[in-house]
């Protein structure tokens, strides 16, 4: 059975079991991007269910979002949005001010226990791509073009975008990436480790759902413990502590497995007989 919200216009949520499904749905025009959506984002990542294994951030459409809406950048704005002009007007601390709770959109969903994927298709433009980043695990079409165009407008990555993308494809194609503005086509997401596979537009769908069977088919408290376990090793975490976060976590698990196990054992010992 399935439950679908809207905690935004553009913005469709559905839950079925243990997997929440987050869908992009304004592909008139693109899935373009507004500040409110990415509130809306976050407060979906930021009050997920504890009980949700998997979260798939896909879009409805021919493109899985082509980025930010420009007209946020013209003096009329969006009708219904905050300026994006009047705080960049008053200073840079301002503007720095206004765009961190939009970052939360993109950045909250490392922080979920949830495995988080995205299945994308078409255009992942700036922002778009950046909604991309924020997942664990990417699946794409092999249409897909990934692209950071800020640079055309003068400006830089400031979705959260920047640091997942130099983890994954390491600085030195990072910066060709952005500065460049150029597409990363499908084999090449692919052979970066961008995308864990590519297939055809058709197949999207069931790939991603083949995917979310097999993280489902793990065990639930191995799978909670890994993703945690594997960001830290990712992050500037040294060896020692990384060393000491496995053991730490290994530890939880083997005395969960351990206490369950004897528990359906039942007594043993030379007073068992006495307990039966």
């Amino acid at each position: 059975m399935s439950e679908t919200t809207r905690p935004h216009p553009h913005l469709r949520v559905t839950r079925e079991g243990a997997v929440l499904s987050v869908v992009l749905d304004n592909p008139t025009r693109r899935n373009a991007q507004t500040p409110s959506l990415w509130l809306a984002l976050a407060e979906v990542a930021e009050q997920l269910d504890p009980e949700v294994r998997v979260v798939v951030l896909k879009a409805d459409g021919p493109s899985f979002s082509g980025g930010i809406d420009l007209s946020m950048l013209t003096p009329g704005g969006v009708e219904g949005e905050v300026s994006m002009l009047a705080p960049a007007a008053e200073s840079p601390e301002a503007m720095a001010e206004t765009i961190a709770p939009y970052q939360r959109g993109f950045t909250a969903w490392a922080d979920v226990d949830a495995v988080v994927v995205a299945a994308v298709q078409g255009h992942a433009i700036g922002a778009g791509f950046q909604l991309a980043l924020g997942a664990d695990l990417r699946v794409v079409a092999d249409d897909v073009q990934f692209a950071m165009r800020e640079t055309s407008l003068g400006l830089v990555p400031d979705l959260g975008g920047t640091q997942p993308l130099v983890d994954i494809v390491g600085y030195g194609k990072a910066l060709e990436i952005c500065v460049t503005g150029r597409a990363v086509g499908a084999a090449e997401a692919v052979a970066s480790g961008l995308a864990s596979v590519a297939v055809p537009g058709h197949e999207l769908a069931a790939t991603t759902a083949d995917l979310v069977a097999a993280i489902l088919a793990a065990p639930e408290p191995a799978a909670r413990e890994l993703k945690p376990l594997l960001r830290r090793a990712a992050s500037s975490s040294s060896r020692d502590d990384q060393l000491r976060h496995e053991r730490e976590a290994q530890g939880r698990l083997l005395h969960a497995l351990v206490t369950q196990r004897l528990a359906q054992a039942g007594p043993t010992g030379p007073d068992a007989d006495q307990q039966a």
